[in-house]
């Protein structure tokens, strides 16, 4: 388990399948809260990088443009830093 959420002792006086169960919540719901931080930062990365003009019912060409491109980039960045780490694990 990660250092960020809390160890078995720190659980209280559960038996072991209990333990277990909310060990894997607690990892459930951390994943859930990264993968939205992702999706924030993205979201306001690109906005601000993109969307230059007044807020509208729809997006400029350049804009869908722009957004398309912006996170495509960042997925493709984030999956490469994904694959370097993971490679850097299997080297230790």
């Amino acid at each position: 388990m990660s250092s960020a959420g809390p160890s078995t002792a720190q659980i209280p006086q559960f038996d072991a399948a209990t333990r277990q169960e909310l060990e894997g919540f607690l990892e459930q719901e951390q994943a859930k809260a990264k993968l939205q931080a992702s999706v924030h930062e993205l979201t306001n990365t690109c906005w601000n990088k993109c969307i230059t003009g007044g807020i509208s019912t729809k997006f400029s060409r350049g804009e869908a443009s722009c957004l398309e491109n912006c996170v495509d980039r960042f997925l493709d960045s984030s999956l490469f830093i994904v694959k370097q780490i993971e490679a850097q694990k299997q080297h230790m």
